[in-house]
């Protein structure tokens, strides 16, 4: 990896600059990221999603208990503010190409710092909707700046690893927040929860300081395995590029004129309904429709969390290359219609039995997801242009952001609502969402080559 040479003389997190990982224990040692960029952006990411473990902990209850709202008004506040995500991903991605992905970064999380701050001082349900809004607009546009980041800070060859072991860092760092968090439950007082929210803003402050000490870029383009020299990939993909000029290339979004990449991220956001599976429609559906044990939803997020822990990282080899990229989302369809089709037999079994059934649909669930997350952030770098991630990634994110607003309300009326039918109908969704990336991805080239002979 080429580096800067401010990047290229910083030690790692908590490591001297003479004897860099010599006196760390051999276990812990070994399972540090060999990259000092990632090792650095893994610290950030872990600061950031305790934090934001710790909120998600508490945040119903917080919002229902301390500030008195309905869970109605919680549902509608909560679907604008993700109305208001999507809509921001896009002008986020591409503030990163023109003023820099780690300066709109700082920014943008300073800001999600005084949002969150700011609900200790909420009074009224229209303050709330107003707050959740600004807050989930500068969340999700951060989301796509940081996968800029990412691209600028890390080569082409080494960015989907990369991101897979960022999520390992996430689950983990996920993990403890909500273990803190249910401390905090337990308490079940208005300070306690006015810390814990706190607290999360404070890890806003701590990642904006911590993504200021960042180098703005990291040599991506040079180096062994890079990409090609912008022009030549802007070409290719149908972006602008140096080569253009910015004034031409910066007056409309590459990434909205890209038929094919469009077409991508659409499938991959029918893919990433599988979140809701997971979060909204298993729970519903072991609850109400199975005799399983109450606590298989529990078991469910453990055997998640864990798979993702030790299956990511590997699922992302040999996904670099786009037309594996597309077979890892095809594998993930198949298995997601699988999964969905072994969740649904639960239903009617003894207790146990339904239990293990529905754990077992977890697991294939789990397979799937580091699988398509994997293919899916390959085919979000490699179809863009070298120096237009934050557009594509602005895109990406907003079919990210859709999915996870509409997500719950499908799972919840379209698939429970009609049971073991509903089941069959999302899992052929999402098999067709996995068979189609090929032909998608195969087009893609064709619109690269006609670009470049014209």
């Amino acid at each position: 990896m080429t580096t800067t040479p401010a990047e290229s003389s910083a030690p790692p997190f908590g490591v001297p600059a003479h004897q860099p990982n010599g006196r760390l224990p051999g276990a812990l040692r070994r399972r540090l990221h060999p990259d000092p960029t990632v090792r650095r952006l893994a610290g950030i990411t872990l600061v950031n999603t305790v934090g934001n473990g710790l909120s998600l902990a508490v945040a119903v209850l917080f919002f229902t208990r301390v500030l008195g709202l309905s869970a109605a008004q919680l549902g509608f506040g909560m679907t604008a503010a993700g109305l208001c995500g999507v809509v921001a991903s896009v002008p986020a991605g591409r503030a990163a190409d023109r003023w820099g992905a780690r300066r709109v970064l700082v920014v943008l999380v300073s800001i999600e710092a005084v949002g969150t701050a700011g609900y200790a001082l909420v009074h009224g349900y229209a303050a709330f909707v107003a707050l959740a809004c600004a807050v989930s607009a500068v969340d999700r546009g951060a989301a796509a700046v940081r996968n800029a980041l990412y691209a600028q800070v890390l080569p082409a060859d080494r960015r989907v690893a990369g991101r897979a072991y960022l999520r390992v860092v996430t689950n983990i760092g996920i993990c403890l927040g909500t273990g803190l968090g249910a401390i905090a439950l337990q308490f079940d007082t208005r300070p306690v929860y006015l810390a814990a929210i706190l607290a999360d803003a404070v890890s806003y402050v701590a990642v904006a300081l911590l993504m200021y000490r960042l180098p703005a870029e990291a040599g991506a383009g040079a180096g062994p395995g890079a990409s090609a020299p912008a022009s030549v990939s802007a070409s290719a993909s149908g972006g602008a590029g140096v080569g253009q000029g910015v004034g031409q290339g910066r007056r409309r979004n590459p990434a909205l004129r890209d038929g094919p990449f469009l077409v991508v991220t659409a499938l991959c956001s029918v893919l990433g309904l599988q979140f809701a599976v997971l979060e909204v429609g298993v729970p519903l559906w072991i609850v109400q429709q199975t005799d399983a044990p109450r606590i298989t939803v529990a078991g469910a997020f453990i055997v998640n969390t864990l798979m993702v822990i030790a299956l990511q990282v590997r699922a992302t080899r040999g996904t670099e290359e786009r037309t594996a990229a597309a077979r890892a989302c095809r594998r993930a369809g198949l298995v997601l219609a699988a999964s969905c089709l072994v969740i649904a037999m639960a239903h009617g079994l003894p207790g146990i039995l339904a239990a293990a059934v529905a754990l077992v649909g977890i697991g294939l669930q789990s397979l799937a997801e580091v699988m398509g997350q994997a293919g899916g952030w390959a085919l979000s770098y490699d179809l863009a242009g070298e120096h237009e991630h934050g557009a594509y990634q602005g895109v990406f994110n907003a079919g990210s952001a859709a999915a996870m607003m509409a997500g719950p309300a499908v799972v919840s009326t379209a698939v429970i609502g009609y049971g073991v039918a509903g089941w069959a109908v999302l899992g052929a969704a999402l098999l067709a969402a996995g068979l189609a990336m090929g032909p998608a991805v195969r087009w893609a080239g064709r619109r690269e080559t006609r670009l470049r002979a014209a």
